[in-house]
């Protein structure tokens, strides 16, 4: 605006057509703290004269509303682009919004909470702008580089049409039952694993066995992603080892990696108690043949290409109605990883897509989750009533995994018996039963080998080819051109 403004001598009504003609809006969180606010008095002093335009932005905007609604004065208040509840700071995605020929989010969950929720007003105003596009991730890097051993086994099976189009995976279902298939897909995945684990061990010294179940979750660090539930689980897991219970459960490598915000003291603390739990298990003789904990430092793409091809099950387990889409959910998924997960964001259309019956599925619904928090959730009566919970949390605060040091994890417990914000403890229990199918399941490997194939076969869908092409059709309306 202020270009074809002031540079170009255009008129308000003219430039703001042709914005609105050029500009839309992906949305990727629903977190509060990721839809930016900005102070106007910072503005003010870096941008006045942005300041000024989306001054007028913002009144032309609430003209529009209050002839719609005259006498609505708190619709105007929470449609404004200029948030005065707490100082006066501009809402930055009120502002993509407002400016957008379109808006979508990138799940069919997520784009539904941003027009039942975050962006409901303007929804109301002009649903026709709203739409989804699911994301997508690139098959040339997440499994024709990622691992070339698979491609080379698709490619002698099916043909390599495949590569140009991700939804010919489909063709190995006809093989998913097929022993000699299934043999072939084994070994390529062990070969895999044996690779990840030299990795794991040039980089924390930790040695694993490539023989065991490879559990991974591996995204940014935040309290909402929940890798404190999967703690809470592994210490569980461990407490029953210990006193000669799970006797038959099958062997793991518990791996984690991801990042946190440098800020984020939460993130840290989960960041402490991973290796602090890591450091009991791992050299416990007891339980060490059984599991072994490790977290992969500095995660970035090149790291994670030799973690999803070796994977084999994928935790997606954010606290249901939290999650955008995510997208190394799909790259699991594609190198044959099964999921453990909740129904948030893109896991609900790779459930479609893969079958129930080839997802462990656990945990509150998006709608739950709504429920819990208007109501009275008590996390305090939840620990009380799961004697299991209870031992795992009490282990934690008596200092098990911090030298007796029962003030270590104070916070983290205090927040969860106290609050519990992201249903943690809520979680647990079908989250623990859940496992309990996922070991079932491992000690069966037949039936594991054929929903890894069937996992690959069916998520071809979440090819970014086509994300890319339904926002060439209903986002940028360009068409391809045909390259001699």
């Amino acid at each position: 605006m202020r270009l074809l403004i002031d540079v170009h001598d255009m008129a308000w009504d003219e430039a703001w057509r042709l914005v609105r003609k050029t500009v839309s809006y992906t949305n990727h969180t629903l977190l509060p703290e990721a839809l930016e606010t900005w102070p106007v008095e910072l503005i003010s002093e870096v941008l006045p004269r942005h300041l000024e335009i989306i001054y007028e932005i913002n009144r032309r905007l609430l003209e529009k509303v209050k002839t719609r609604s005259p006498d609505d004065d708190a619709l105007l208040a929470r449609i404004s682009l200029i948030d005065e509840r707490y100082g006066r700071n501009v809402r930055m995605a009120y502002l993509a919004t407002v400016a957008s020929q379109h808006i979508n989010g990138v799940a069919n969950l997520h784009s539904r909470l941003l027009r039942d929720r975050v962006l409901k007003d303007f929804h109301t105003l002009d649903p026709e702008r709203f739409t989804n596009i699911t994301n997508g991730v690139t098959p040339r890097r997440f499994m024709i580089l990622a691992n070339p051993a698979l491609t080379s086994l698709i490619n002698d099976t099916i043909g390599d049409a495949w590569t140009r189009d991700l939804e010919r995976l489909q063709e190995l279902e006809e093989w998913a039952d097929n022993p000699g298939f299934q043999g072939a897909w084994h070994e390529v995945k062990s070969s895999n694993k044996q690779a990840l684990a030299q990795t794991i061990f040039k980089t924390s010294g930790i040695e694993v066995d490539p023989a065991t179940l490879f559990d991974c979750q591996i995204k940014r660090i935040h309290e909402y992603k929940r890798q404190h539930l999967n703690i809470l689980h592994i210490i569980c897991r461990y407490l029953e080892m210990k006193r000669g219970l799970r006797t038959d459960a099958p062997a793991r490598t518990l791996l984690f990696a991801g990042k946190a915000a440098p800020g984020f003291y939460s993130a840290k603390v989960i960041i402490e108690l991973i290796h602090a739990v890591a450091d009991t298990v791992n050299s416990d003789p007891d339980v060490n043949d059984k599991m072994r904990i490790a977290f992969l430092p500095n995660f970035n793409v090149s790291s994670a290409e030799k973690i999803y091809p070796a994977a084999d099950l994928s935790q997606q387990i954010s606290t249901a109605g939290m999650e955008a889409s995510g997208t190394g959910n799909m790259k699991f998924a594609l190198n044959g990883a099964l999921t453990i997960g909740t129904l948030d964001g893109a896991n609900i259309e790779i459930r479609q897509r893969v079958g129930k019956e080839n997802f462990f599925l656990f945990g509150l619904t998006e709608s739950e989750v709504a429920n819990r928090r208007a109501g009275d959730y008590r996390p305090r009566e939840r620990y009380l009533k799961d004697q299991q919970l209870r031992s795992v949390v009490d282990a934690l605060a008596d200092g098990l995994f911090s030298s007796g040091d029962s003030t270590r994890f104070r916070p983290l417990i205090d927040g969860l018996l106290q609050h519990d914000h992201f249903f943690v403890l809520e979680d647990f229990s079908t989250y623990r039963a859940c496992q309990q199918q996922v070991d079932d399941t491992w000690n069966d490997p037949t039936k594991w080998t054929r929903a890894s194939i069937l996992n690959t076969a069916r998520c071809g869908w979440f090819s970014s080819d086509r994300a890319i092409k339904e926002y060439c059709e209903r986002i940028w309306r360009v068409s391809p051109v045909p390259i001699e």
